[in-house]
């Protein structure tokens, strides 16, 4: 789906979070005003078309009343005219009143992610995010019944976390069903509460391969489940490369593809070992499957295991040949159930 995004850095957070630094990561300083966002909308829009307007960056939900109605009011023509589909917003768990909902539905907004980050009580307290997860199963449902699609985002490598309180959280959120999630491994930011406790010494972040394997058996979970993924780890941008944006953490260009490739990775090791010589795989499968610059056939290439990979575009995506076996990478790159 097209998404033709507005960032509203922080507006309408009432916390600042242990990790948050929105003018870093979107690069913007400014709220947008209704009137800008129409003469964007004008712009940008096909005369007929789909997609959605979405609104990231802060937590819609609770800025004030009047200008979330102007937001969602300049939106409606367009709306109305068949140049988008439906409205996305961003906000918080403890966001989102019966009443609030309802609003949402009667302008259009067809889907809301909630910035849930763990559902581990003590670590969203460190954090200092000022919300439980207690109500969250209500909140989903009542966006379900106002036929408003619902993503949950979540940050593994929060102060305290490990790696099984990434399952368990992973664990609740596919609990409740979503129609997606986003994973964003912790970054440290400048100008953050994090920061300070990093340069102290009582924050230690994920490494990068670290936050690869996370994320990679995380995502292998959400696809046993169902629930899309739609996107993992942060998006470039122009400022997480000014001075003292990005102070430490697991950022990277091509970090999906570095987490999708670790799924081939344990795929084709598990071939390998099965004594495997030839491996064929979809051709819009290859650059996941070869890993980004081409690390996984470098590891295979030391570990002399004699794997070749080919292409095939008789086969179905994400599965693998051997002979005259074929096996889907899911089961392959499996993790444990437990």
């Amino acid at each position: 789906m097209r998404i033709y995004p507005f960032f509203i850095p922080h507006a309408g957070c009432p916390h600042d979070c242990l990790f948050c630094n929105q003018k870093a990561t979107t690069a913007r300083e400014a709220v947008p005003t209704a009137r800008s966002v129409r003469q964007e909308l004008e712009a940008m829009l096909p005369r007929q078309g789909g997609g959605e307007v979405a609104f990231y960056g802060g937590s819609f939900t609770l800025l004030p009343l009047a200008q979330q109605r102007a937001y969602l009011e300049v939106v409606t023509p367009f709306l109305q005219q068949g140049r988008l589909d439906g409205i996305r917003l961003s906000t918080r768990p403890d966001a989102l009143s019966p009443e609030t909902v309802a609003r949402l539905a009667e302008y259009g907004v067809s889907t809301v992610e909630i910035g849930v980050q763990s559902f581990s009580p003590e670590i969203l307290r460190f954090s200092e995010r000022g919300h439980g997860v207690e109500d969250l199963p209500e909140v989903v449902e009542s966006l379900r019944r106002a036929k408003i699609r619902v993503g949950l985002q979540l940050m593994p490598g929060l102060p305290g976390a490990d790696r099984r309180e990434s399952r368990r959280s992973l664990g609740s959120a596919l609990a409740l069903a979503p129609d997606f999630l986003r994973l964003y491994p912790v970054l440290v930011l400048g100008g953050t509460a994090l920061a300070a406790l990093w340069r102290q010494g009582e924050y230690r972040s994920l490494c990068l391969m670290t936050a690869v394997s996370w994320c990679a058996e995380l995502l292998w979970r959400c696809r046993e489940a169902q629930v899309p993924v739609i996107r993992i780890g942060l998006q470039e941008s122009e400022g997480l490369h000014r001075p003292g944006a990005l102070l430490a953490g697991p950022w990277h260009p091509a970090f999906g593809q570095l987490v999708r490739s670790r799924l081939w990775f344990r795929a084709l090791w598990r071939l390998m070992h099965e004594g495997a010589g030839e491996v064929r795989i979809h051709p819009a499968d290859w650059s996941d499957a070869i890993g980004h610059r081409q690390q996984n056939l470098h590891w295979f290439s030391r570990l002399g295991g004699g794997l070749t990979l080919k292409q095939d575009a008789s086969l179905m995506r994400e599965s693998l040949a051997c002979a005259k076996e074929i096996y889907p990478l899911q089961r392959l790159a499996a993790y444990s159930v437990a």
